[in-house]
């Protein structure tokens, strides 16, 4: 027998030579699955804080503020227990942010301005009134105006956080009255406002009195001949 003539084509010897290569070279391995993104540890820190901060309005309005207790407010946000020491020092500052964090989310403080400024007094003072006359307002408020009494640290925090903005907006209020004509330009602003809300306030701080529409009304009233304008 002869033997069978030899393939002199190079281009297909190198086509036998890479396909043998190929069939017998290992299947590449498949590519690593991306890794799982980690959690955002500042948006996870904001999640708990707001978990605290209404598991603690949730709790103050079911049980009180005398019965209210780190533990609980821990267990019914699902945070430990240091979380919340790490962040707020006593329970009276827990209770101040829960209800200061209510302002923000509200927007702040917006006063009416119908251009009379006898008739958004008692729309304000009014408001103040229901306030003070709802009990899942009334308890923990009063509560919390015993720690600030005891405590100047959280005091301070008090004025500066939340009487200061509500103050200002007041008396923007009155600056814009001022600008109408409607209250003397001479009046002093800040003696307005306790004129204003320091009976209200300790009649209900004292339980002196009840606290209605009428009794807000006259406030204003007294109040206002003191600083309109002469005739």
């Amino acid at each position: 027998m002869f033997p069978a003539p030899r393939n002199t084509d190079p281009t297909q010897d190198l086509a036998t030579t890479q396909a043998q290569a190929t069939a017998q070279a290992p299947a590449p391995a498949p590519a690593p699955a991306p890794a799982p993104k980690r959690p955002d540890p500042a948006r996870r820190s904001e999640r708990s804080r707001q978990a605290v901060l209404g598991a603690t309005r949730e709790l103050v309005s079911e049980v009180g503020y005398a019965k209210l207790s780190i533990e609980a407010i821990a267990a019914r946000a699902g945070v430990g227990k240091q979380t919340i020491y790490r962040w707020w020092r006593s329970k009276g500052a827990v209770v101040f942010d829960a209800f200061l964090a209510l302002s923000e989310e509200a927007g702040g403080v917006r006063l009416p301005d119908t251009g009379d400024i006898e008739a958004d007094l008692r729309t304000v003072l009014r408001a103040t009134v229901a306030e003070f006359a709802d009990p899942a307002f009334e308890a923990p408020i009063r509560a919390l105006n015993l720690e600030i009494a005891a405590d100047p640290e959280l005091a301070t925090q008090y004025r500066e956080r939340l009487a200061a903005p509500v103050d200002e907006a007041k008396r923007e209020r009155l600056r814009s009255a001022q600008r109408a004509g409607q209250i003397r330009a001479d009046a002093d602003l800040d003696l307005t406002l306790e004129l204003l809300y320091a009976p209200l306030y300790q009649r209900w701080l004292l339980r002196l009195g009840p606290l209605t529409d009428e009794y807000a009304d006259t406030l204003v009233a007294h109040v206002l001949r003191a600083v309109r304008p002469g005739p």
